[in-house]
C-alpha cells in the first residue's frame, strides 16, 4: 500500500512562473495515473486563456468565488463559481480562470491523463 497525505500547513506554495501572482503547491509527483495541484490566486489576477488537448480536468472552488470563461472566439461564455463547486472540462475546451472578486480564491485542479498535451495559449479574454 502507498499513499501520501498533503496537510494545509506543510504545502510548499510557490509562483507558477517567474513574475506569475498565482501561487501552486504541486502534489503531481506523488501521482502515478494523473495530476493535481493547489492554487491560491490573489484577487484581480487573471490566469492564461488556454486549450489542453489531451487532459480532461475537475476544477474544486475551496474558498471564494472561481470566475471562468469557455469557449473560443470573442464572446467567451463566463460563469460565476462560488465555494463547494465542481467544474469537470473536457479536453479540447478553450478556458480562462480568474479571480474577480475581493476575497483570495483557492482550488483544486485535477487532470488526467497525466501525460501533457502541447497546449494552445490563447489570447487573454479581457472584460472591460
Amino acid at each position: 500500500m502507498s499513499f501520501t497525505i498533503f496537510r494545509t500547513d506543510e504545502l510548499d506554495w510557490h509562483p507558477r512562473r517567474e513574475g506569475d501572482p498565482r501561487l501552486a503547491a504541486e502534489l503531481s509527483d506523488s501521482m502515478t495515473r494523473s495530476r493535481a495541484n493547489l492554487y491560491r490566486y490573489p484577487p484581480g489576477v487573471v490566469g492564461r486563456r488556454h486549450i489542453d488537448p489531451v487532459q480532461e480536468e475537475v476544477f474544486v472552488v475551496l474558498d471564494g468565488t472561481l470566475t471562468i470563461h469557455m469557449g473560443e472566439g470573442d464572446a467567451p461564455e463566463r460563469h460565476e463559481l462560488e465555494r463547494g463547486s465542481v467544474l469537470v472540462v473536457q479536453p479540447g475546451t478553450a478556458l480562462q480562470l480568474s479571480n474577480r472578486h475581493d476575497d483570495e480564491l483557492r482550488l483544486f485542479v485535477y487532470g488526467a491523463p497525466p501525460e501533457r498535451g502541447e497546449t494552445t495559449f490563447l489570447p487573454t479574454f479581457d472584460e472591460s
